[in-house]
């Protein structure tokens, strides 16, 4: 897929239609999806979001907390959280092949990721409630990917905890959530703004992921 456009790739992953569609896909994107896409596309919303997440849900993390990447894909925005913060982070993807990349990701010669789970977020989670201090979600809840309705199974597998700031404490989730170019912290409740669909100069904030949609 490396010869193709980047904005046929984008359409391609926004017109997804199922979890086998999405695991087709990306089995096939993988290998190039960083070189290509991302590096033509000079995408960063990785970086957008963790730092939203570093700013808002950082100071509630304690020692040995773990945050959950959901669609992680190759890996990126657990890369650019461990440029942060030392912090313990499994990644959560529908694509055994973009699993397999971020399988790769190192930070000072450390794995970026504690685990790497392959999962469908249209499905109920093999994962217990509460198991994490925090989430990240970067391009996942999306067009062709998964909707809002999933958020509920998201925020199950993570616990209340105290937010300390300099506002009243608030129990919060600390997830934070990209939807096609917007990021917001979801405070342990289901946002009520869902931006419309992406237009052509929101691109470098737009990254598909590997994860199944919801009949970012």
């Amino acid at each position: 897929m490396s010869d193709e456009d980047p904005d046929e790739l984008l359409a391609a992953a926004y017109a997804l239609d199922g979890p086998d569609a999405n695991r087709s896909l990306y089995a096939r994107w993988a290998e190039t999806y960083e070189s290509g896409y991302v590096a033509q596309r000079r995408y960063v919303a990785h970086e957008q979001v963790v730092a939203v997440f570093t700013q808002h849900g950082l100071a509630a993390l304690g020692a040995g907390d773990v945050v959950a990447d959901v669609g992680c894909g190759t890996g990126l925005a657990g890369e650019a959280l461990r440029r942060h913060h030392q912090v313990l982070i499994d990644g959560l993807d529908i694509s055994p092949e973009m699993l397999r990349r971020a399988s790769t990701k190192q930070h000072d010669g450390v794995p970026v990721y504690r685990s790497l789970i392959e999962v469908d977020l249209t499905q109920r989670l093999a994962i217990e409630s509460g198991t994490y201090a925090g989430a990240v979600s970067v391009g996942t809840f999306t067009h062709g990917h998964v909707g809002p309705a999933s958020l509920g199974e998201v925020l199950r597998i993570v616990r209340k905890i105290r937010l300390v700031s300099r506002s009243p404490p608030l129990t919060s989730a600390c997830l934070t959530l990209s939807w096609i170019g917007a990021s917001l912290v979801a405070m342990k409740r289901v946002p009520r703004f869902m931006p419309s669909a992406p237009s052509a100069s929101a691109a470098t904030s737009e990254r598909p992921s590997a994860m199944p949609p919801l009949a970012t």
